[in-house]
């Protein structure tokens, strides 16, 4: 496995879609981008040319289904790793996604912190298999990403960087009672904390399934993202 930059090839016919992906690809310093595709046969020729470490892949392609794809990229390039990022998001396609050995799933429209965090977990788990000739079952749960039993005397561990375990438990216990949506910059007044790291929460919340994001767009600037408590 190579220590140099990660490769990716981004295969999307959406052409405002492949400029935001390599933006924010190229933005982090361990991967760049050294090719674009619209088409599937486009992406194979780009393969026969040259293999990268990664592929961004859309399911819904001019000429054929990114599904498709995946497969002839399993059969021909098995060092090839794929993250799809598609609207597909019927369990059919995420099943064979997942049968295909896809790294990553995206579903549109995509969450540019979404799509870092993704990036930036297959960086960490190319340089743990690159570090590490044996693993034991935590370290292969963590490949995995499978949730392992967690030690009470580790506990804290099981946080991501960032999340502190006690501010957790205060910004849970704020936004438990706010009724509606905010945003970050409000309920980070009503918590006592800054924007950046209310946001930070509030993501972490999200992927937890704890709170639900809905992003408003306007007629002008940038779109407001605005979170509420997620009833089950």
């Amino acid at each position: 496995m190579s220590k140099g930059p990660i490769t990716v090839v981004i295969v999307e016919d959406d052409e405002n879609a492949v400029n935001i992906y390599k933006q924010f690809t190229n933005q982090l310093d361990q991967f760049t981008v050294i090719a674009t595709a619209s088409t599937g046969e486009q992406a194979l020729n780009i393969l026969h040319a040259a293999q990268p470490d990664l592929i961004l892949l859309d399911i819904f392609l001019p000429d054929m289904n990114g599904i498709d794809l995946l497969r002839e990229i399993r059969k021909e390039y098995r060092g090839i790793d794929v993250i799809l990022i598609t609207a597909a998001n019927d369990t059919e396609t995420v099943s064979e996604a997942i049968r295909g050995g896809a790294f990553g799933y995206l579903i549109k429209p995509i969450i540019i912190d979404k799509l870092l965090a993704t990036l930036n977990q297959y960086d960490e788990t190319r340089r743990q298999l690159h570090n590490n000739n044996l693993v034991n079952q935590d370290k292969v749960d963590t490949l995995f990403r499978t949730i392992s039993i967690p030690n009470t005397a580790n506990a804290a561990q099981i946080l991501p960087k960032g999340i502190d375990k006690h501010t957790l438990k205060m910004v849970r216990s704020k936004v438990q009672n706010v009724n509606g949506s905010l945003n970050a910059d409000e309920l980070g007044q009503l918590v006592g904390i800054s924007y950046s790291t209310m946001r930070r929460y509030l993501e972490y919340l999200v992927s937890c399934n704890e709170m639900e994001v809905e992003v408003l767009y306007g007629s002008v600037g940038r779109p407001e993202r605005k979170y509420k408590i997620k009833h089950i």
